[in-house]
């Protein structure tokens, strides 16, 4: 068995940056995605200032940051149009060291394409894991290493090293903890889309609440708004003619400028809509054997803290730090679990806390929610940025070693 060979499953932007990481820590690595290629879903991303670091860590970050548009303010209105919180962008940048990068999906996939060799992405090519291994213990001969196996379309490869990035629905998952409940429905539905806006739009930034409902607003680069909503459904319901725009203009038509003037302007072939599951049962462990398990298919949680792509960025620049000159790659397994394990828990359930919020349907219910959002607001940026500190100010650990 060649211990320093890793294969990723999946191609996603945890699969990559893992793929990344671990090029950057001299293991050589492939990545196995099922798609024809890497045409990635028409959406935007907000790269939180954790996320940041970790890509500075890699080399990509400040390609991403120059990419983005900075906008004045971010915050939180009523459909009406009136602020229940805004936070200025300069007090954010200051409270936290960094910005958040509000840029394309595509974006964030090309830079780390770009940055590993070529031939590292195979398109195209589903893998499976078929058998976990074992990293073995030195202390004990009746334990000894065995590599992972993965089924490709060229055959079973064995690995020391396999990072199953393989989404929410993770096969790799359902065989490493059999008995785990697998994702939950979180009772939201969301809609995401990218609209051309050549200079008609203001750079209003932030997300609007409703009653069991919100629409967002991020502008990116290239004169593009990034609009999205979520809202309370039964999972697997879809709009009655098949019209996701028309069923975002019913929802959102009537609500404070520019939600509605952005989705009558969208594609409707471009409106994407996927139900929200999450991974509410933590796993016991993110690894086993020579497996780890990485982004969605450890801890998938709901949206609504923007920590989905940021956490599997983590995920990936942890497991690979460490990997230790000419080690076993699997042996920093348990020390990944360890790390990651409680703060993604931790993260998984404050979003599910805020989409409690975003549920509320009564008049009542929601005007308490909004009343305790505009106190909130009046309180200093200092004050108001300091609850998010525990997300946005971890920095990723140093590496073991460095290629």
């Amino acid at each position: 068995m060649d211990t320093h060979q890793a294969i990723v499953i999946g191609g996603g932007i945890g699969g990559l940056t893992a793929a990344l990481a671990l090029h950057r820590q001299g293991v050589p690595v492939t990545v196995h995605e099922r798609a024809a290629s890497l045409e990635p879903v028409g959406a935007g991303l907000a790269l939180a200032p954790n996320a940041l670091r970790a890509l500075d860590r890699l080399g990509v970050g400040d390609r991403l940051r120059a990419l983005a548009t900075p906008h004045p303010a971010v915050g939180v209105r009523h459909p009406s149009g009136r602020w229940l919180a805004r936070t200025d962008t300069a007090a954010f940048e200051t409270h936290f060291g960094d910005t958040i990068a509000a840029v394309a999906r595509a974006e964030v996939i090309d830079a780390l394409v770009d940055a590993l060799p070529a031939g590292t992405v195979r398109t195209g090519s589903p893998a499976e894991l078929v058998d976990p291994g074992a990293a073995g213990d030195p202390t004990s001969p009746a334990a000894p290493a065995a590599p992972a196996v993965v089924r490709t379309a060229d055959g079973e490869q064995a690995a020391g090293l396999v990072v199953a990035a393989d989404g929410i629905r993770s096969a790799s998952r359902g065989l490493l903890f059999p008995h785990h409940p697998g994702p939950r429905y979180s009772g939201f539905t969301t809609w995401r889309t990218i609209v051309p806006t050549p200079g008609r739009y203001p750079a209003a930034a932030g997300e609007v609440w409703g009653r069991g409902r919100l629409a967002g607003i991020v502008p990116l680069a290239g004169d593009r708004v990034y609009v999205y909503g979520a809202a309370l459904a039964p999972a697997g319901a879809r709009a009655a003619d098949g019209d996701e725009k028309a069923e975002l203009l019913r929802r959102y038509g009537t609500w404070c400028a520019p939600v509605p003037e952005l989705l009558a302007a969208a594609d409707p072939a471009r409106v994407l809509r996927h139900d929200v599951w999450e991974l509410a049962d933590p796993l016991p462990a993110y690894h086993r054997g020579r497996v780890a398990l990485l982004g969605d298919a450890a801890h998938a949680m709901c949206p609504f803290q923007g920590q989905g792509a940021c956490q599997a960025i983590e995920d990936a620049v942890v497991l690979a730090a460490g990997v230790g000159p000419g080690a076993d790659p699997a042996a920093g397994l348990p020390g990944y679990t360890a790390a990651r394990l409680p703060r993604t828990t931790s993260i998984v359930t404050g979003s599910r806390r805020v989409g409690a919020l975003v549920a509320r349907r009564s008049p009542v219910a929601a005007l308490l929610r909004d009343t305790a959002l505009a106190v909130a607001g009046l309180l200093p940026d200092r004050v108001l940025l300091s609850r998010a500190d525990a997300t946005y100010n971890w920095h990723p650990p140093t590496p073991r070693h460095t290629a």
